[in-house]
């Protein structure tokens, strides 16, 4: 289990710091992969509210991960849970790695770009890296979507989990010792002092602050600023001309990777979508004959504004902001589907 979700100051100094022979006891060496948040702690950071309650009998971060992962674990008397959804799981829409390059900066192509290097899917939502790190959550254009519900789940992770459960998932309310098991689990993707591109002067300064010789809020401010505490969110139209699209030319070598890491994410196979995607011509002028109508197969149409749960059919497909697939993006997806097509 993680040092950010056991009790102890004690433990969190061992585990913080790492040892060579030269090193004085007096003086450790602050080990570049410490827990972000077991760092804010020992100076003197305000406590997390969201860190999970492991006195609820079950809670476990193994079964928070299968739930992620699955969406279905092992119940604490034994025997399987029901599915918490069954049209999807977590990772649909979210990786639970680290997906930005600079954590200080909201920028979709050099997201995908870090996608392409390490293999990563191109998604929605947020990864689950670091979510325990961040101040608030469905923050931005998220109002207009979710309404007064989007309230609560802003300021509590808890909550966050709460709605996306029930409204994104179209799931079932998860059980107590099945939402802090959650809360477990994402507490061992926190970020790393490592994730922070942080100089050598700037490692010192925050150790400084560590042993009492330095300012402890300057040593708070530093961290925090080098990573966003939320993630915003902005919804845009498609372009009112469909047919002449946004005005940019398109980059069919992008848009490839577009494909790849994104539609194909969800499509492929039918993976979690009725609608099934692969490699073909046949597929590719398909999705250019829809291009400029108005209905769920026009890529405009399904990125930018998603499609609806429908009776009966509570699947459905979650829209792109701008900051998960910009405009540029969108008009790449576009040239590579025609190109293909040819």
């Amino acid at each position: 289990m993680r040092i950010a979700i056991l009790p102890g100051l004690v433990l969190a100094i061992f585990l913080i710091f790492s040892y060579s022979v030269a090193d004085s006891p007096e003086f450790p060496v602050l080990a570049d992969d410490a827990e972000v948040a077991v760092v804010l702690d020992l100076l003197g950071d305000s406590p997390s509210p969201n860190k999970p309650d492991m006195s609820v009998t079950g809670a476990s971060a193994k079964r928070g991960e299968e739930l992620v992962k699955y969406g279905i674990t092992t119940r604490p008397e034994g025997g399987r849970t029901s599915k918490q959804s069954r049209h999807f799981v977590c990772t649909s829409c979210h990786n639970q790695v680290k997906e930005d390059p600079d954590l200080t900066k909201v920028d979709p192509q050099a997201r995908l770009d870090y996608a392409r290097t390490y293999n990563l899917a191109f998604l929605q939502g947020t990864t689950f890296y670091g979510t325990v790190n961040k101040r608030s959550w469905y923050n931005g254009d998220y109002y207009k979507k979710y309404g007064e519900l989007v309230r609560p789940a802003q300021k509590s992770l808890r909550e966050a989990v709460h709605l996306c459960a029930i409204e994104c998932s179209q799931g079932r309310e998860l059980e107590p010792w099945e939402m802090e098991s959650i809360l477990a689990y994402f507490w061992t993707l926190g970020y790393r002092l490592n994730d922070l591109g942080l100089t050598p002067t700037e490692m010192n300064t925050i150790q400084q602050a560590l042993r009492g010789e330095g300012d402890q809020t300057a040593a708070r401010q530093l961290i925090h600023s080098k990573y966003l505490d939320h993630s915003p969110a902005t919804f845009v139209a498609p372009p009112e001309d469909r047919k002449a699209g946004a005005g940019v030319a398109g980059d069919p070598d992008n848009g490839k990777f577009i494909y790849e890491l994104s539609c194909l994410h969800c499509h492929e196979d039918e993976r979690y979508s009725f609608f099934a995607l692969d490699n073909t011509r046949m597929t590719f002028r398909f999705l250019e004959k829809h291009l400029t109508q108005f209905d769920r197969y026009s890529i405009y149409q399904v990125v930018r504004w998603g499609t609806s749960p429908l009776t009966g059919k509570k699947a459905y497909m979650p829209q792109y902001t701008a900051e998960k697939m910009s405009v540029q993006q969108l008009e790449d997806l576009r040239a590579y589907i025609q190109q293909q097509a040819r």
